[in-house]
């Protein structure tokens, strides 16, 4: 009789847990709702009277927190069943509907659904709740949760937990932090800028080492936004680089259209991702812009969309058309917001690292010396792991001397870096933005460690990099008018000690 009221009781309260409150199963997009999964039929399908068992569920993936505004913030984790099915692996070719794995061939869909409640504390000894929801999820979302924390206070951090409904199988303890008002009066702010994240090509130790400095305000919450290869490479609207809506791509293929494909991948990333063109605003000190240029109809390569912003903000990004980048700087001249602004442009994607004025070659004059005629920054970031682009096993020495060939080429191009895969620290405050580049002496092993390649300063309203940049000293790569020293002084991120590392550089 216990048992069986146990159960009565766990019903009941997985009974109220909701499904329309896990993001996943919403469309993508909001201008196309029909890529949204059917919840009716989800909820149809699944028999509520026999959930999983919390033994035989899954809190593998951690935790994740995006999109951080001053009320909210999107918290992710996946609680999956431990068993497994060689036929996950099989491709869905031919006519087999979007998502369905309901035939023989695949995967059968479960009828078991998967409740979770999360939880968020205002202090790191999870003792006060602010926040709770029980929702469900299933393998039509291959068991993720997205959800949208609410009733949360500006600028401030919190901490949160996922746990399988009424059981002790919970996930790790994750933290987040939420943005202030449009309207408040912040006086600094740092964030971490991460690209290029390929695992075959090494371990992601950039990722861990902010997290274990604590030197910036967002970092647990992510602010993604996806490049081509998300879909495939060099993706664009009608194709991308081995598959195009031709007969001969599509047999080639194995049946599978442009369509489809990018369907099947969107739908992987709204799932996987805690996070569309959004905007976001840090106090009256940021105003970011986080614009998809990689996907969304990136054949009209067409930035009128963001020329709006720009003229209120003066932020924006460009995609590497030069079109589409000589209209935006056109704009930023064109409507004086080079003067008494901060134009501060964030890159990566290119597996380099680069530090330049901002201005319009062959249009408008400019000093490389002085920086005299430059209308903003631009700081691009290296990548985490994926390779240089003049080749994985590059030395230092050979990068290096290709830095400074580009270096030289370029006249607003005040420093360039191949060696290095990396991350780099903007820290803003309403005199200067600093920006600290750091390079990890190896990704072949998992470690803590990185080394201080260079910092640059930008002061409020110069929209050039202050001079002498970089102090006129870099660890490595190319400097424009100053000097390349390479010391190798390397930080343990976890222990907090310095050393010297790698006297002879592996090749990576």
């Amino acid at each position: 009789m216990k048992l069986q009221l146990t159960s009565a009781i766990a019903l009941a309260s997985a009974a109220s847990a909701s499904w329309t409150q896990n993001i996943n199963y919403h469309s993508p997009s909001e201008h196309h709702p029909s890529l949204g999964i059917s919840i009716h039929k989800v909820v149809k399908r699944n028999d509520l009277k026999s959930p999983w068992d919390p033994v035989k569920l899954n809190l593998t993936r951690g935790v994740a927190s995006g999109d951080p505004y001053p009320n909210s913030v999107i918290l992710w984790t996946r609680v999956g069943p431990s068993s497994d099915n060689g036929k996950s692996n099989v491709t869905v070719e031919g006519t087999a509907p979007l998502y369905s794995h309901e035939t023989g061939e695949y995967v059968a869909a479960s009828k078991a659904p998967v409740c979770v409640e999360y939880k968020v504390y205002k202090d790191k000894k999870l003792g006060n709740v602010v926040d709770s929801v029980k929702i469900y999820t299933s393998s039509d979302i291959d068991y993720t949760v997205k959800v949208e924390a609410k009733n949360l206070k500006p600028y401030t951090k919190y901490y949160y937990q996922f746990n399988v409904c009424n059981s002790n199988n919970k996930s790790p303890a994750g933290r987040t932090k939420t943005t202030p008002n449009a309207d408040d009066g912040v006086t600094k702010v740092g964030i971490a800028i991460y690209s290029g994240s390929n695992y075959p090509f090494g371990f992601f130790n950039a990722y861990g080492n902010t997290v274990r400095k604590d030197s910036v305000d967002y970092v647990f919450p992510w602010i993604p936004v996806w490049d081509d290869h998300e879909v495939a490479d060099n993706t664009y609207r009608d194709g991308m680089s081995e598959l195009n809506n031709t007969e001969q791509s599509f047999v080639h293929n194995g049946g599978v259209a442009v369509g489809q494909h990018k369907m099947n991948a969107v739908r992987a990333y709204f799932e996987w991702i805690p996070i569309p063109q959004r905007t976001f605003s840090i106090g009256k000190l940021i105003g970011l812009v986080m614009p998809d240029t990689h996907q969304y109809d990136r054949s009209i390569t067409d930035l009128y969309w963001n020329t709006d912003y720009i003229h209120e903000i003066s932020n924006d990004a460009w995609d590497g058309y030069m079109s589409n980048k000589n209209r935006t700087l056109q704009h930023l001249y064109n409507n004086n917001i080079n003067n008494n602004n901060n134009n501060i442009f964030l890159s990566g994607d290119s597996h380099a690292s680069w530090v330049s004025d901002l201005m319009w070659l062959e249009n408008k004059p400019y000093d490389p010396t002085t920086g005299a005629g430059s209308i903003g920054v631009e700081f691009g970031g290296s990548a985490v792991t994926s390779p240089c682009p003049y080749g994985a096993n590059i030395s230092l020495a050979t990068a290096n001397n290709y830095s400074a060939i580009l270096q030289t080429a370029n006249p607003e191009l005040q420093w360039q870096g191949l060696y290095y895969r990396g991350y780099y620290e903007p820290h803003l405050s309403k005199k200067e933005m600093s920006a600290n580049y750091f390079g990890m002496p190896t990704v072949v092993n998992r470690d803590g460690w990185e080394i201080s390649l260079a910092k640059f300063t930008v002061k409020a309203g110069a929209n050039k990099l202050q001079r002498p940049v970089a102090g006129g000293k870099v660890e490595s790569g190319s400097l424009k008018g100053g000097k390349t020293v390479q010391a190798n002084a390397t930080a343990d991120t976890g222990s907090g000690k310095w050393f010297v590392s790698h006297e002879k550089l592996e090749v990576l």
